[in-house]
């Protein structure tokens, strides 16, 4: 079966209306989970919301982890002693590969190795030049790889895209996004479990490729927090938010980036930034903003501002469009003017076209609104996964997608830390220098 990118697209849509994909048993996907923490436990639910599919393995280095994702299988999922067993297992179709950032690419390689169609938790990479190696394994197994930033598998970001693409921006110039947090949840310092000790926790598992440091609790349960093992707010928030902005403007990278992060407020149990800000450049033509803190949860108008010549769009909860209609008023100029020339030029007949009677009876043209009603994203994006598996064609959001988003990550985190303008080497796929 062949599908192209339209039936894709339709297939989204189809899965927003609830109607998710009806597999024969013939056509059942069997998935194994490598890394069951918090989000992975939530991409088990948004497995085995499509039917068709069946989680029938998983690994983890924490027992507890473990034990509460064979109870979200009603028991039928085996538990594997490490990610090699599991990858071994020749009955196992798909893997979904949930663990922190630095064990990305080994574990994808290996999994393509053994012929299997991968979903990767976003960032893809834990270093930028990851991603061409990732790209050309794919290529050369065969296998289908998404990568797991799923808003843009939403209805919201797909209304949002349409808009775009009819031309009702104008010409898009400015994009502004912001993840704001200001809990220690959100900051990532997350609560340990109590029977959690070298007894439960499989330390090397853990390390892997990762410098060898001795056994941390804090470091295991909050990676995030350490750059051993993570990006931290750029791989975590900014690839999503770079992910939208390439699936909505058709773009594929910035050519250069500069950013500023600084550790402010949680101090303890970290050492990467809780606050971070990036100007990248489009060579498409346009120019983004981002910026996260820890230490406030306001976001101005929703998580995304894009704006046009003709009107600006805020994503948040659904989209809304903001025409514009501005009009010239050069009267604070004129008026400086010798009064005979300020009347000259106020029966001029283009300033009357542009200037005067636009002006009368202005009014700021009504918002359109879309609010989105349909499934979870990320049911939606395991949908298009599974799709992908049994038809061979990749969604959107494939290895160069996945690479290019984090790529983005990895710029801003070397500019703010260097504290120069890092610039991308487009012959090489890479950062440059």
């Amino acid at each position: 079966m062949n599908l192209d990118r339209r039936s894709f697209l339709q297939t989204g849509a189809t899965l927003a209306a609830g109607q998710l994909l009806k597999a024969a048993p013939s056509d059942r996907i069997t998935v194994g989970h490598i890394g069951t923490g918090a989000r992975a436990q939530e991409l088990m639910q948004a497995v085995m919301a499509n039917p068709g599919t069946e989680i029938v393995g998983v690994v983890d280095a924490y027992t507890g982890r473990v034990e509460r994702a064979i109870d979200r299988t009603n028991g039928r999922a085996k538990a594997y002693a490490t990610h090699h067993d599991l990858l071994a297992d020749k009955s196992i179709d798909a893997v979904v590969v949930a663990t922190p950032d630095h064990w990305h690419k080994a574990i994808i390689l290996e999994a393509l190795r053994a012929g299997k169609d991968v979903y990767s938790e976003k960032p893809l990479t834990y270093r930028a030049s990851d991603g061409v190696e990732i790209i050309e394994a794919v290529r050369q197994s065969g296998r289908v790889l998404q990568v797991g930033s799923q808003g843009m598998s939403s209805r919201t970001q797909q209304t949002a895209k349409e808009w775009i693409r009819s031309g009702k921006l104008g010409k898009i110039t400015m994009i502004r996004a912001a993840y704001n947090r200001n809990t220690a949840e959100g900051a990532w310092i997350y609560p340990i479990p109590p029977d959690a000790s070298p007894k439960t926790v499989n330390w090397e598992m853990f390390l892997g490729p990762a410098p060898k440091v001795p056994f941390s609790l804090e470091r295991f349960f909050r990676w995030r927090c350490y750059s051993d093992y993570s990006g931290g707010i750029a791989t975590d928030l900014f690839v999503h938010l770079c992910t939208t902005i390439h699936y909505l403007m058709d773009a594929k990278i910035p050519s250069r980036a500069m950013a500023m992060g600084e550790l402010y407020r949680w101090k303890e149990s970290r050492n990467v930034p809780d606050t971070l800000n990036a100007i990248l450049e489009y060579p498409e033509g346009f120019a983004v903003s981002l910026s996260s803190t820890f230490n406030n949860e306001f976001s101005p108008q929703g998580g995304f501002q894009i704006l046009g010549t003709e009107g600006t769009l805020v994503i948040g909860d659904g989209v809304t469009f903001y025409p514009e209609k501005p009009v010239d008023d050069n009267r604070w100029i004129v008026e400086s003017w010798p009064k005979a020339l300020e009347d000259a030029y106020y029966r001029d007949p283009k300033v009357i076209a542009t200037e005067v009677e636009p002006a009368k009876d202005y009014k700021r043209p009504e918002p359109q609104k879309f609010s989105d009603k349909g499934p979870d994203p990320t049911e939606l994006h395991f949908g298009h996964f599974f799709e992908s598996v049994r038809s061979r064609q990749p969604y959107w959001e494939d290895a160069v997608a996945g690479h290019h988003a984090a790529a983005c990550a990895h710029l801003i985190n070397l500019s703010a830390r260097d504290r120069r303008m890092t610039e991308w080497d487009f012959n090489k796929d890479d950062i440059r220098g």
